[in-house]
């Protein structure tokens, strides 16, 4: 509130508003002055009022005037400063009335803006967290793009090696293509021989077996023959010792009779023996052809199985 406004220039407007037939009011007075409060106003201007009365009834000396137009102007003067004196009281509470409800509004005013001084500072408290917050962040935010800008850029750098090892990598599947594609040829001629190879094998193989056969079967002819002339020699030896044995008088003839029998069997039994080392020599070689054989069908078999694996890779 203003304070600065003197005594002497509140009474001077409020005069001019007087002089102009006007009621001095706060407003009309702090309209005339041009500045001042309501509340400093409004305190002059009771100190007005009450000097009014006093001012007046100063007036009330009227020299040079005959005393019967001296006491009528003085009755008629003080009528009119009573009248003035009840304009001025009820004007006088008018004024404090209106000084109360400006002054019931001003404390309003002061409790709005008092509420709204401790909205602002609480605003601004939270705008100033918010703040602070928002520049946490924006400084989280920071750290993470640059650390996210790393990752990019390491991220850049591991695709890199990649294309480079896929490059490589597409050029060693190239070469392993073409290594494949040779050895599967070299499997399929390798194959291919090892077949032409096996069928030579299993031809000489069963050609060694079919001869082996026919001399088996030859030979077990020569045994059948051998023992059977065996069989016959031990016959004619059974009825020639017999035959010793009744005619004891042919025993020198009979005794030459046995020795060339005997050597007969003798020849016979060689004979046969010797069939019999033919015919196992012959099952021999049979057994060998066969196991030969099968080596050979084991091996043909093993390369045909590593010529599919290479074929199918």
């Amino acid at each position: 509130m203003a304070v600065g406004v003197p005594e002497h220039e509140v009474f001077a407007a409020a005069d001019a508003v007087l002089a102009r037939g006007e009621r001095p009011t706060v407003e009309r007075v702090r309209l005339e002055l041009g500045r001042g409060s309501p509340a400093r106003v409004g305190a002059l201007l009771d100190q007005w009022w009450e000097q009014l009365a006093g001012r007046l009834r100063g007036e009330t000396r009227l020299p040079g005037l005959p005393a019967e137009v001296a006491q009528a102007f003085v009755a008629l003067w003080r009528q009119a400063t009573l009248m003035a004196q009840g304009v001025a009281e009820q004007a006088l509470d008018t004024q404090r009335q209106v000084l109360a409800e400006e002054r019931e509004t001003l404390a309003a005013l002061e409790a709005r803006a008092r509420l709204e001084v401790v909205q602002a500072q609480r605003q601004t408290a939270e705008a100033v967290t918010t703040r602070q917050r928002v520049e946490t962040r924006l400084a989280d935010l920071e750290q993470l793009l640059v650390q996210r800008q790393a990752q990019i850029d390491d991220l850049r750098a591991q695709r890199d090696a990649l294309q480079t090892q896929r490059d490589e990598s597409q050029t060693q599947v190239a070469e392993l293509r073409q290594q494949l594609h040779d050895s599967r040829e070299q499997a399929e001629q390798a194959r291919i021989e090892q077949q032409r190879y096996t069928r030579d094998v299993e031809d000489r193989a069963y050609r060694e077996i079919d001869r082996a056969r026919e001399e088996s079967k030859g030979l077990s002819a020569q045994l059948r023959d051998t023992q059977g002339q065996l069989h016959g020699v031990q016959q004619t030896l059974a009825v020639a010792q017999k035959a010793l044995a009744e005619a004891c008088e042919q025993r020198s003839t009979a005794q030459a009779q046995s020795v060339a029998l005997a050597e007969q069997r003798d020849q016979a039994r060689l004979t046969a023996q010797q069939a019999g080392e033919q015919r196992q020599a012959l099952q021999d070689g049979l057994q060998r052809a066969e196991v030969e054989l099968g080596e050979a069908q084991r091996s043909a078999a093993a390369h045909e199985a590593r010529a599919q694996t290479w074929t199918c890779n």
